[in-house]
């Protein structure tokens, strides 16, 4: 089933819906897509009380930075654990493709291997996708043509530095494209980066023009240590502490 402006409010949004200490996240999460449907923006769901999504938008209209046109790109991709095997999977990206008829095809970001919050490359690669382009220092655009003359999509050039311009202590970039940055940036990176001492600087991805800007194809969330990227997860203290200490 579709989520739709005159269903929004109404339907959760599945990656949040029972965690309440997102609650501000998830508002500003619906926000962002009462904003975005307007360009094209889709989030399909399976009528389950899980995580079983995808969410896909027109690349003339998407966030990610790349260049291309008369594609689809899928911004999220998640069936959870219990969910699996059971063919959910193939029904969103059937419900994408069938939305891209008349586009030259569908390309997604992922990586090397099954990461966290990425399309799983197995499943992409299953079912006909194909690396098109890359982008240190892990970064994959999988690309799947339904019309044989259409162009691949490419990441931007500014998109392939693969570590951030700011090289003292923590930078994070993310977006309200997912329901947890808000609360994980803002009240936990800052609080661990105040407790240890390090110096910490935040971009908001608030903007298109903003998140086409970032040295990684990826909008998410990226946390970087010294201009290094050291994770795009929402790590607890311990892990960070190995990460970046």
């Amino acid at each position: 089933m579709p989520l739709t402006p005159q269903n929004l409010e109404d339907e959760h949004i599945c990656c949040a819906f029972s965690d309440k200490k997102s609650a501000e996240g998830t508002q500003l999460k619906k926000d962002w897509l009462k904003r975005e449907y307007a360009n094209g923006y889709r989030f399909q769901k399976m009528d389950v009380r899980g995580k079983v999504f995808i969410e896909y938008v027109p690349i003339e209209a998407s966030w990610l930075p790349l260049s291309g046109a008369n594609f689809m790109v899928i911004n999220c991709f998640w069936v959870a654990g219990k969910y699996k095997a059971q063919g959910n999977g193939k029904r969103l990206l059937d419900q994408c493709l069938a939305d891209a008829a008349g586009m030259g095809g569908v390309v997604a970001i992922s990586s090397n291997k099954k990461r966290p919050f990425m399309s799983d490359p197995k499943f992409l690669k299953h079912h006909g996708f194909e690396i098109i382009d890359e982008a240190p220092p892990y970064f994959k655009l999988w690309g799947l043509k339904t019309n044989p003359k259409a162009t691949f999509p490419a990441i931007l050039p500014s998109a392939k530095q693969g570590r951030s311009p700011d090289n003292a202590g923590i930078t994070a970039y993310y977006s309200n494209t997912c329901p947890f940055t808000e609360l994980y940036i803002n009240h936990h990176l800052r609080a661990y980066a105040k407790e240890r001492g390090v110096p910490v600087c935040i971009h908001h991805l608030n903007t298109r023009a903003k998140a086409r800007a970032m040295p990684i194809p990826w909008i998410i969330n990226s946390v970087f240590y010294k201009g290094e990227l050291v994770t795009l997860e929402m790590k607890p203290d311990r892990h960070l502490d190995k990460l970046i200490l």
